[in-house]
Order: C-alpha cells, then sequence, then structure tokens
C-alpha cells in the first residue's frame, strides 16, 4: 500500500450492512470532512491529469460533483452534471442502464455537450460501472472523447473493467473483496 493509499485508507470510513446486510459501504464524507484528505485528492487529480487534454468533466450525481468541482475550478473548465431522470430542467440525453436490483437512467444537458470535445467522467466511487458506462455511451454518442474516467475509490472485484475497460481508469485507492 502506497503512502497515499494508507492516508485514504484510514479515512474512509466504512460501514457494514449499508445500505442492505451484507454490503461494506465505503464512505467518502469522511474524506471531504478532513480538509487535508479533500485537499490531497484533488491535488492528486490535478497532477495526473495535468498533460491529459480535457476540455470539461462530467460529473456523476451526486458524489462526483464534490471531487469534480474543486478540479473544475483549478483547471478553469467547464463541470457537467449527469443527473438522475427528471432532474435536468431543459433538453437531455439520457442513457438506461441495469443496477443490481432493476433499471436506473441518467441525463445529462444537451447544450452542456456542444463546445467541448475531451471529457473526464468523475465519481467518487466505481463499483461495477453501470453509471460510468451510460455516461461514457452518452459522450461517444454524441462524437466526444472520454479522456478518462477517475474515482477516488475502486471496487475491482465487480469486476468494472468488464464494462470500462476500454477506458483510462483511474483510482486512488482499490479495495479488493468486500
Amino acid at each position: 500500500m502506497t503512502n497515499l493509499e494508507k492516508i485514504l485508507d484510514s479515512n474512509i470510513r466504512k460501514v457494514p450492512d449499508f445500505p442492505k446486510k451484507g454490503i461494506l459501504f465505503y464512505d467518502i464524507t469522511s474524506l471531504v470532512m478532513n480538509p487535508e484528505c479533500f485537499d490531497l485528492i484533488i491535488n492528486e487529480m490535478l497532477s495526473y491529469y495535468k498533460d491529459i487534454k480535457i476540455d470539461a468533466v462530467i460529473a456523476a450525481e451526486s458524489r462526483g460533483f464534490i471531487f469534480a468541482s474543486p478540479f473544475c475550478l483549478k483547471k478553469k473548465i467547464p463541470l457537467i452534471l449527469a443527473r438522475k431522470k427528471g432532474k435536468l430542467p431543459g433538453k437531455t440525453f439520457s442513457k438506461s442502464y441495469l443496477l443490481e436490483y432493476g433499471e436506473a437512467t441518467i441525463e445529462i444537458h444537451k447544450d452542456d455537450l456542444l463546445k467541448v470535445n475531451n471529457i473526464l467522467i468523475v465519481d467518487d466511487l466505481v463499483a461495477t460501472g453501470g453509471t460510468l458506462k451510460a455516461i461514457a455511451d452518452i459522450v461517444e454518442e454524441n462524437e466526444k472523447k472520454v479522456s478518462g474516467i477517475f474515482c477516488v475509490i475502486g471496487l475491482p472485484f465487480l469486476n468494472y473493467d468488464k464494462l470500462l475497460g476500454k477506458y483510462n481508469i483511474k483510482t486512488l485507492i482499490n479495495y479488493h473483496s468486500e
């Protein structure tokens, strides 16, 4: 484990049996409650993507907003919100995807994709990859490029690489079992 991973691991609250029995929930709110950890994460993002062409960031609702916002502000690039169906007031692109129990739909304002080409997708955690794949599909269906996918936490044992394997995925810490 790297020093960064040790710092993150010691500051990520692990909540057993949430949201249901048998699930270990990795709670990032403890990271953003610690200004030093939060700053460390944003600085890691800035360092990692300093030489990668990014015109905008699409942040997944809602915890992706937390990490994408300061990153975009520092990079002086637009922040595009990917929200649950029915939460955006304008005309949207939408994509439905499967969840563990059912289906969900993610939406992005059509106008937000007009003037950007190279897009970084940001969320707090990648598990199965369904939400991120739906966002990537919207990007690519609109002839834009996914420059990468960033998540603070990765759960590779849930096989997100099966859906997202063609993308450059950056995680700061991975947990390899439940």
